[in-house]
């Protein structure tokens, strides 16, 4: 289109120009051409003016957490109640901070509803019992208290932004966070290791047990 060398081609605000000239053209105008194949400069010109490339970051970056959970626990049900619930999140550089503390909150929904409510069953015979929304538990607003949130920013070495993940801890925490508070509430019996979820016959069982073995 300019009949020059391509290293005397410069772009800048949207036009290539040649330098030290007043010609140039817009990027419009090649994006029409290059799809248009009317003027090519030879037959193996290909139309579509195309690029695709992969960001390969030297390393990957990950983000970090401290989860908080109060818990109170029914020892004559096995019913655990999450109280309050806080986090304190290293996203790296946040962008948005609304976004991020709506991520971390659903981030930490989701860890609480595979620490106390979501479980996959099967029968006898292998038949799921839990196929539907009816039968599976997940976690809805009454099942969740006021999140408390906090952030601390270390920018990350691994991409020019310094930005992490933002809603990943969410569900590693909750689960830990959750079970260390349900052995604190019983410390008395010593209980250890429950398997989740914590739903109340899980540790109305294992209230049970431990009682029954303070007995022996």
């Amino acid at each position: 289109m300019m009949e020059c060398a391509l290293e005397d081609v410069s772009h800048g605000d949207g036009h290539f120009e040649i330098g030290g000239t007043d010609r140039s053209v817009s990027f419009e105008d090649v994006a029409a051409l290059a799809f248009a194949g009317a003027d090519y400069p030879d037959e193996d010109f290909e139309l579509g003016l195309n690029a695709m490339v992969f960001h390969d970051p030297p390393a990957f970056n990950h983000p970090t957490a401290l989860h908080l959970a109060v818990v109170l626990v029914d020892e004559e049900t096995g019913r655990v109640t999450l109280r309050d619930f806080a986090a304190v999140d290293d996203c790296g550089m946040i962008v948005n901070p609304m976004v991020v503390e709506g991520q971390v909150h659903g981030g930490a929904a989701q860890g609480i509803g595979q620490a106390m409510l979501e479980r996959i069953v099967y029968d006898g015979e292998g038949q799921l019992l839990s196929g539907s929304f009816m039968d599976y538990a997940m976690p809805r607003a009454d099942d969740l208290p006021s999140f408390r949130t906090a952030f601390q920013c270390t920018p990350s070495p691994t991409n020019v932004l310094g930005v992490k993940g933002g809603s990943e801890t969410g569900t590693v925490g909750p689960p830990a966070a959750i079970l260390h508070a349900i052995e604190d509430a019983l410390a008395e019996l010593d209980i250890r290791g429950l398997d989740m979820p914590y739903t109340p016959e899980r540790v109305w069982r294992a209230i049970r047990a431990a009682s029954a073995a303070d007995a022996a």
